[in-house]
């Protein structure tokens, strides 16, 4: 594409540049119109003797016809194209779930001149009809080139929306019998808050006592009970990969994926497997933040776990990158307010 300044006659079938004013002020044409014959007239009434124009190479695509193209590379399932307009193309999703992004797919795409794709974090949890990203193409059109290299960076598409497949959630809190109901009363409601705004029932909760064998049993009824998660929570967070909820894991032929999270609240997270009739059923040992409506660890990794993605030690140590949490970030708000 180049850019030239032509007399109307010659400006036909090329792109307006800039916008076109009459004598009062009032938009006579707009940029990114292709010019035509009958367009003539009108500009020889406004007596303009010459247009910028954008003059496309023969290899070079439209900007709309380039929008629905990126669209089409970067939609995945789940995700709807919208209708192209002035180089714009809107995605939004088709179902409720959690939107998941190819990262260096899209910072793939973005390196390149001309294309643009904006998008709401990855791990938002979206509704069907909800806007997820916008794709801008910026000249009013690219080289075909530049879109067969954006299609290279990712293969199904560089966003989807992944529905939460795990709804059967158990719960199992872990205490002494003096504390029971304490921990009942303080934990419970957050944790059943949590499952009921991800739309997903707790089948069923178990009380039982801190000893390996105790957990181990209250982990194998809760898997009877058809839960494909288990939440485990009680007087106090899990202190080491040798505390009782690891160690009944364990016992259970299970894995401890992980230990420990870059994540305030939320430090003394454990993340487990545990072996089912239908694969590995993961279980969270949550800190003693999850009494807590506030944001913290497990509010991040449950919609995950429940759309059905693996978490590990790399996926739980990238959660560092922001992870100082609402609640703890308006306390340093506060005491820079303070300060001040």
């Amino acid at each position: 594409m180049r850019i030239e300044t032509l007399p109307p006659v010659a400006a036909v079938g090329h792109i307006l540049c800039h916008n076109l004013a009459d004598a009062q002020g009032r938009k006579a044409f707009s940029k990114g119109r292709r010019l035509q014959t009958e367009d003539l007239a009108r500009l020889a009434e406004l007596g303009i003797a010459a247009v910028r124009v954008a003059v496309l190479a023969p290899d070079d695509v439209h900007e709309d016809e380039a929008a629905v193209r990126l669209a089409q590379i970067v939609a995945g399932p789940g995700v709807a194209i919208g209708e192209p307009h002035a180089g714009r193309v809107n995605l939004r999703a088709t179902v409720d779930g959690l939107l998941l992004i190819d990262a260096e797919g899209l910072l793939s795409i973005n390196l390149i001149d001309g294309l643009t794709v904006a998008t709401l974090p990855s791990y938002t949890l979206v509704t069907a009809g909800q806007m997820l990203a916008t794709i801008k193409i910026i000249p009013f059109a690219v080289p075909a080139a530049d879109l067969s290299q954006a299609a290279t960076t990712s293969s199904g598409g560089v966003m989807r929306v992944t529905m939460l497949t795990r709804q059967r959630i158990g719960v199992a809190l872990v205490s002494s019998l003096a504390g029971r109901a304490r921990v009942a009363r303080v934990m419970l409601p957050a944790i059943s808050g949590r499952i009921a705004d991800l739309g997903a029932t707790m089948v069923a909760q178990r009380e039982v006592l801190p000893d390996e064998a105790e957990v181990a049993a209250g982990l194998v009824e809760l898997i009877e009970s058809g839960a494909d998660l288990i939440i485990a929570a009680g007087e106090t967070s899990v202190v080491d990969r040798d505390d009782v909820i690891p160690r009944a894991v364990r016992r259970l032929g299970g894995e401890i994926a992980h230990y420990g999270a870059p994540v305030e609240p939320g430090n003394l997270l454990l993340l487990a497997y545990l072996p089912g009739a239908d694969g590995d059923i993961p279980v969270i040992g949550a800190p003693g933040c999850v009494r807590s409506r506030d944001q913290n660890i497990v509010d991040l990794i449950l919609p995950r776990l429940m759309a059905g993605e693996r978490l590990g030690r790399r996926e739980i140590a990238a959660l560092g990158l922001g992870g100082l949490l609402g609640a703890v970030r308006q306390e340093a708000r506060s005491h820079r307010d303070n300060r001040a």
